[in-house]
């Protein structure tokens, strides 16, 4: 397939998440808090969205899981099955600490950028600037890409 024929999948596909990430809300962050604040006044709202994304990524991956390859690659990329150690769990107390501090999450904030807000713009700065540090650190240079080896 020609790059230019995935390159256009890729921003198609980019911008119907960015536009289902605006119209859903999550680009909020006082109504993402408002979720994750289920001890306080809790935003149920979202819990829509959640179950909207959970009921088409099922459906995606069982149809995918029934064609022989993608329509725009060689072959299916499917993640493998990790174990659950410190590193994995400190990256996911850190992500949940900053997405309920921030009220972003990496996808929201990229897609928040078109908004044009200064704290948007920080935080996405910030964000790149934690992926650089930890490129540089020392599981960012076990293997190629920054992947720790499996």
């Amino acid at each position: 397939m020609s790059a230019v024929l995935r390159c256009g999948a890729a921003l198609t596909s980019g911008l119907v998440f960015g536009l289902g990430l605006s119209l859903s809300g999550m680009l909020d962050p006082a109504r993402v808090r408002g979720f994750l604040d289920v001890l306080g006044d809790w935003d149920p709202s979202l819990v829509v969205v959640l179950g909207g994304a959970v009921t088409v990524s099922t459906a995606g991956y069982a149809l995918a899981r029934r064609l022989h390859r993608p329509a725009l690659d060689s072959g299916f990329h499917w993640p493998r099955p990790t174990r659950i150690d410190g590193p994995l769990v400190l990256g996911a107390v850190l992500f949940g600490i900053g997405w309920g501090l921030s009220g972003f999450c990496p996808g929201p904030a990229v897609a928040a950028l078109s908004t044009g807000t200064a704290p948007v713009a920080v935080f996405v700065g910030a964000m790149l600037a934690g992926m650089a540090v930890h490129d540089l650190g020392p599981v960012g240079r076990l293997t190629p890409g920054g992947r720790a080896p499996r």
